[in-house]
């Protein structure tokens, strides 16, 4: 449901009643055009995520979302509640060399960060944005499909707000990591005291040579290691952390 763009009594009411009467027909409920969350979905669970922010759609208008903005966004907005950002894009830019245009639009950001919006950014009901064909063939595309929608975990690693995150969520068994840096290129050192113990397979996607791009590695890790992940400027970097079995 899209467009109500205000958030007076009526618009508020309006909210309620699409929420029972979805809850009633066993349907998910997604709002767009909404004000920031309030609280809605703690009384009706199948009310999952809705907009509320200056997300990717705003590329195709101004040049607002920038690598900062991105960075302000888990520290502040998804605070309230799940956040439809609508990730995805693949037509990665640098903030130097983005255009905005409505057809085939950009984003300021990597391939790399593109990615880690799908662990950093919380929406129960997740998608992928751009056009298919921008995916078909494209690296780091392996990793959306895998990246689940829901966690039973979260962990804060590290960060500032407009500067940097590392976050880490579990599903299942497994563990994911996302991070995000802003204008400036970095190296992450990301501990994983938080695994239990064992041996764990990390499969890495991070910043590749060019903004298009993600270099994808493995390693075998154990709780007492770090990861070391470099991030382009704008940049991120995706990690799937799976048990292995003992040997």
């Amino acid at each position: 449901v899209d467009f109500m763009n205000r958030d007076d009594q009526d618009m508020v009411a309006f909210y309620q009643r699409v929420a029972e009467a979805t809850a009633r027909r066993h349907l998910l409920l997604d709002l767009h055009g909404a004000y920031v969350p309030a609280g809605l979905q703690r009384t009706y669970p199948n009310f999952i995520t809705q907009e509320g922010v200056l997300g990717a759609e705003w590329n195709k208008m101004d040049r607002r979302v920038t690598p900062r903005h991105n960075l302000m966004l888990p520290y502040t907005r998804m605070l309230t509640g799940p956040m439809d950002y609508t990730p995805g894009g693949f037509r990665n830019a640098t903030p130097q060399t983005f255009e905005v245009r409505a057809v085939m639009p950009q984003t300021q950001t990597t391939r790399g960060q593109a990615l880690a919006m799908y662990v950093v950014y919380d929406s129960p009901l997740q998608m992928v944005s751009d056009d298919p064909s921008n995916y078909r063939g494209e690296t780091g595309f392996d990793f959306i499909k895998r990246v689940p929608t829901a966690w039973d975990e979260t962990r804060f690693i590290s960060g500032e707000p407009g500067r940097d995150i590392v976050l880490a969520r579990r599903s299942g068994k497994t563990w994911y990591i996302g991070a995000m840096t802003a204008e400036e290129a970095r190296t992450q050192q990301v501990p994983l005291a938080f695994l239990p113990p064992g041996r764990w397979r990390a499969t890495i996607w991070q910043d590749g040579e060019v903004v298009r791009e993600v270099r994808r590695t493995e390693h075998v890790v154990t709780a007492r290691d770090r990861l070391t992940l470099t991030l382009a400027m704008a940049g991120g970097a995706a990690v799937v952390l799976e048990p292995l079995p003992s040997p």
